[in-house]
């Protein structure tokens, strides 16, 4: 569905690019958000197999509410707007509601001695997902595009396909109910997590002043919390830390569905050798099945040399960097046009006189005024506030006539005449040129993404895996709101702000390098060491003691009665 989003709001909602943006990142936010409240729902609630249930058909009731205000005839543009919008809200909840509950209720289905093939099972997971990717990437674009329903595009039929697909797939899940291990909910972690924190601060806050100081703001939850609650909590601060600067990186491998997507609308995507725009859209799937063997036999190796564990995640920041540095590159080329927005048609003139000139459009209506003054030696882009009757990229305009093409002026005896001339064809780049960039986003991808998901589960507790996991989301979460942040409020050229946002996650890398550096690995395995140890102390003690008291009454006088 992502694959078409912004393509809908720009030609379906008329919305232009930068609000198109912001409201493709701030559902993309959302989807990631909403995840931890999926957890709470699961854990405390229901388990994971009726949350998966449940919001499943909440997703599907999304996907249907899309596709209905995806249909001209139901009401109009405002209904429209509505529709769109609180179908991609039920979306975010239902796709992030069940995102924290499947991968662990497959976990579920194998015993702790299974761990092969729990392996072989994500492996499966993850590979299926990809596959769908690419699927839902080809699929989705030919029913918007090459199937036409109402007059144009039929988004309906894209936003309808996958609800009915959603469907079959819940009716199977459903199948299995009698096959599956079903954890009853103990209970969610991430709450009592905060109610420690919470406790903590509140505590210190009250009560610093009176009693002595402690070595972690967390031991001030002492009082109510187990010590090794506190302690894997710690454990799990040290790792947010580490998170601080993560959301940058997804900030720009977001952009992949919003500002690339509109960078391509405004190249050559003709077949050339089999590459179309759907093909380098379901590049980054088919990347990833390409790039992990290969990464895991020759490149990471190679980077193990280096010291810093988690060097390969950095690695992955400077290849996000560099993929929009190719996309610069794309954009600053001449015959990338901007598109006139929506309703609205295109006139650019460049004056190469050294006078002003003024153009005549007599006998038209499309415009606000008959007369156009052109400055000297300046390039000048007006728009019409209607759509003509002709499809026109770049047009110039004189005596009435609208022309597909570039066109020029000269000034002779008999007044001013027009000259058509077509140095440079519109949108005359092709959109293989997009493939770098998609290769290095993809390779960055996975040596930031899998890297981070390996690091944070050998540094989390057993019990606080699930924290750590809402945590890894939100970062994915934060990063669409910086996007959606620059989107809205920067208002730079295209280029400018790929430029911008490589140098930002240039100097974000500089600064997770110099923090992984500094950071202390442990081994949580060593907790059940140390609190097993204090376990079997108290239990001698508890031993001595009875032997004591033992004796002592043993030593008491008989006629002393207890």
């Amino acid at each position: 569905m992502k694959a078409v989003l912004t393509l809908y709001f720009i030609h379906y909602l008329h919305w232009d690019k930068n609000l198109s943006t912001a409201v493709y990142h701030a559902f993309s936010s959302l989807c990631y958000f909403t995840p931890v409240l999926g957890a709470l729902i699961a854990d405390s609630w229901l388990g994971k197999f009726k949350t998966v249930i449940y919001l499943s058909i909440v997703y599907v009731i999304g996907h249907v509410v899309k596709s209905v205000g995806a249909i001209p005839d139901v009401g109009d543009s405002t209904v429209h707007v509505v529709l769109s919008m609180l179908g991609l809200v039920l979306i975010a909840f239902g796709t992030g509601g069940i995102k924290p509950c499947v991968a662990a209720f497959g976990g579920d289905q194998f015993d702790e001695e299974h761990t092969e093939e729990r392996r072989k099972f994500f492996s499966i997971f993850y590979m299926s997902i990809n596959a769908g990717s690419v699927l839902s990437t080809i699929v989705t674009p030919i029913l918007r595009g090459d199937v036409k329903c109402f007059g144009g595009d039929c988004y309906a039929l894209a936003f309808g396909v996958p609800a009915a697909l959603m469907v079959i797939a819940l009716v199977v899940f459903i199948a299995g109910n009698g096959l599956y291990k079903k954890s009853p909910p103990e209970g969610n972690v991430l709450v009592c997590v905060c109610k420690c924190i919470g406790f903590a601060i509140r505590n210190r806050w009250t009560n610093s002043k009176k009693r002595p100081k402690r070595s972690h703001w967390l031991d001030w939850a002492e009082e109510k919390y187990p010590k090794r609650l506190i302690q894997e909590i710690q454990m799990v601060f040290r790792v947010l830390v580490l998170y601080i600067p993560l959301p940058m990186f997804w900030a720009l491998f977001d952009q992949q569905g919003s500002r690339w997507t509109l960078q391509a609308t405004r190249m050559n995507m003709d077949f050339v050798m089999g590459v179309c725009f759907c093909v380098v859209k379901m590049l980054n799937a088919l990347l990833i099945l390409v790039f992990i063997p290969i990464f895991d036999m020759g490149i990471y190796p190679l980077i193990r040399l280096c010291r810093i564990k988690l060097t390969k995640m950095a690695a992955g920041m400077i290849l996000a960097a560099l993929a929009f540095c190719a996309a610069t590159v794309v954009e600053i080329n001449k015959s990338v046009v901007e598109p006139p927005p929506a309703k609205e048609s295109l006139v650019q003139v460049y004056n190469l006189m050294d006078s002003e000139v003024t153009v005549q459009f007599p006998g038209q209506t499309i415009h606000a005024t008959p007369n156009i003054t052109f400055k000297k030696k300046r390039l000048h882009r007006h728009t019409f506030n209607e759509n003509l009757k002709t499809t026109i990229k770049k047009c110039t305009a004189f005596m009435d006539q609208y022309l597909d093409a570039y066109g020029s002026f000269s000034q002779e005896s008999n007044g001013l005449t027009f000259k058509k001339m077509e140095d440079i064809q519109a949108n005359d780049i092709h959109i293989a040129w997009q493939v770098p960039q998609y290769v290095f986003i993809t390779a960055g991808e996975v040596m930031f993404s899998i890297t981070g998901l390996e690091f944070s589960y050998s540094q989390a507790p057993a019990s606080m895996k699930s924290v750590l996991q809402a945590g890894w989301l939100m970062t994915v979460a934060f990063g669409n709101v910086i996007v959606l942040i620059v989107a809205e409020g920067a208002g730079m050229e295209q280029w400018t702000e790929f430029l911008l946002f490589a140098g930002l996650l240039v100097a974000v890398s500089i600064i997770f390098s110099i923090m992984a550096y500094f950071y202390t690995y442990v081994d949580p395995d060593q907790l059940d060491k140390i609190f097993r140890e204090d376990t079997d102390d108290e239990k001698v003690g508890s031993s001595d003691s009875k032997k004591n008291e033992a004796v002592s009454l043993n030593d008491m006088p008989k006629q002393t009665k207890m």
